[in-house]
């Protein structure tokens, strides 16, 4: 699934494409994803200007002037800018068409993004209400996990995987943070010090920073904006290396189920 980093690499990618362009048209091919394209978002849509496009959390917010167009890449779903010409493949199923004849192409094989619209404050849709501070924002910091924390008994894993706690930090650098603070990521989130979530909030931001620069994690086919592979996948120190030397002890990584998902870590360097 993309996670913080790739999502804000698709931002990065399409952005300087859509601002200050205004929207031809909207091709939807298929309209059935994880909730249904609205019906009328092509009417919504054409003519108006493209202001802004943000990132919260794993949603993408292309705002115009008259709302936002929410995107969510789902499992499998990627975008990148196209020419006016380009062929559409069996999964293309939305393309949003700007003034310069260039297209914003959604490729999603399993169909569990979404495309929705909201005049309101983006922020207040249901879907992004609840959603905690951004990781790489100023209201993230060790003290604010520490709080957070107190009295769980859930895996500190599981805590920093929560949307509702943080938005965003998906499966993936979940681990890695863990690994570079040293904690052990079935540790009880109420039984971690302050000391070690300000460590551990430090490494959530690097790792996420690191990522982000070098274009995101390629695990299966995701591709950026500009339909250019991320190259993290190569710094990874504990995801997916199970019965590999730890790059810091040599002690094989070890794999277990935390919160019903793969968790990865070093039984030595972790505690």
């Amino acid at each position: 699934m993309p996670e913080l980093p790739e999502v804000e690499t698709t931002r990065r990618g399409i952005e300087p494409h859509l601002v200050g362009s205004r929207v031809q048209q909207l091709v939807v091919r298929q309209h059935q994803l994880r909730w249904p394209v609205p019906k009328r978002l092509g009417s919504y849509l054409r003519n108006t200007r493209i202001t802004a496009v943000q990132r919260r959390a794993k949603y993408l917010l292309v705002t115009t002037e008259l709302g936002t167009l929410i995107i969510h890449l789902g499992m499998s779903g990627s975008l990148r800018m196209v020419d006016a010409a380009a062929s559409p493949g069996p999964h293309d199923h939305v393309d949003l068409v700007i003034c310069t004849g260039q297209r914003l192409r959604y490729t999603d094989p399993r169909r569990f993004g979404a495309w929705l619209w909201t005049r309101a404050e983006p922020t207040r849709h249901p879907l992004l209400k609840h959603l905690g501070p951004e990781p790489l924002g100023d209201a993230f910091d060790g003290r604010y996990l520490f709080r957070q924390s107190r009295g769980r008994k859930l895996a500190v894993k599981s805590m920093l995987m929560d949307s509702r706690i943080v938005a965003g930090v998906g499966n993936i650098y979940a681990n890695e943070a863990l690994f570079r603070a040293g904690i052990h990521p079935g540790r009880r989130a109420g039984r971690v010090s302050e000391r070690r979530y300000q460590v551990l909030a430090e490494a959530v931001r690097e790792v996420l920073s690191q990522a982000i620069l070098q274009g995101g994690t390629t695990l299966r086919d995701f591709v950026g904006g500009e339909g250019k592979p991320g190259y993290f996948r190569q710094a990874l120190q504990v995801y997916a290396q199970t019965g590999r030397p730890c790059r810091a002890c040599a002690t094989p990584i070890r794999e277990i189920r935390t919160g019903q998902r793969s968790t990865f870590y070093c039984p030595r360097c972790q505690r």
